[in-house]
């Protein structure tokens, strides 16, 4: 799978993290930054991935920041980005069987190493169920509110 992957200052020492975990798995990953702990903000990175994500349309994104929840609110605002932000394995697995997202949000103060393992694993092993979920998917990228 391909990754691009970014962060703000407060998930920076996880992003390094999950870019050398997926790197080691086997996974492509594309680090969009930021590259040192210097403060920035959140919505210019999720502008960088969201952006990303759309123009490679097999790829997914990852967003950090302290919480992920900022990142999610940034992501979700774009067109066929389906961001979910996973504190653990199964929310990402249903996000990614029911819900067909292709961003992954999470919170380098909410989550340590070992719980962002299991859910990038959940995430990774996941896949678009179909069928009913479809149909709901199709309603929310209709939604233009």
């Amino acid at each position: 799978m391909k990754f691009y992957i970014g962060t703000d200052h407060a998930g920076f020492d996880l992003k390094n993290y999950t870019v050398e975990l997926l790197k080691g798995k086997g996974h492509e990953v594309v680090d969009l930054g930021p590259f040192s702990t210097d403060r920035v903000d959140y919505p210019d990175y999720a502008i960088k991935v969201c952006n990303a994500v759309l123009a490679d349309k097999d790829s997914f994104g990852i967003l950090i920041c302290g919480s992920g929840i900022g990142m999610s609110m940034a992501a979700n605002r774009f067109t066929g980005i389906r961001a979910a932000l996973c504190h653990e394995a199964y929310s990402a697995t249903v996000a990614r069987g029911h819900n067909d997202a292709n961003v992954l949000c999470f919170g380098e103060r909410i989550i340590g190493r070992g719980v962002a393992e299991s859910v990038l694993d959940a995430w990774i092993a996941g896949s678009f169920e179909g069928g009913r979920h479809k149909e709901r998917v199709a309603k929310i990228e209709a939604i233009n509110a």
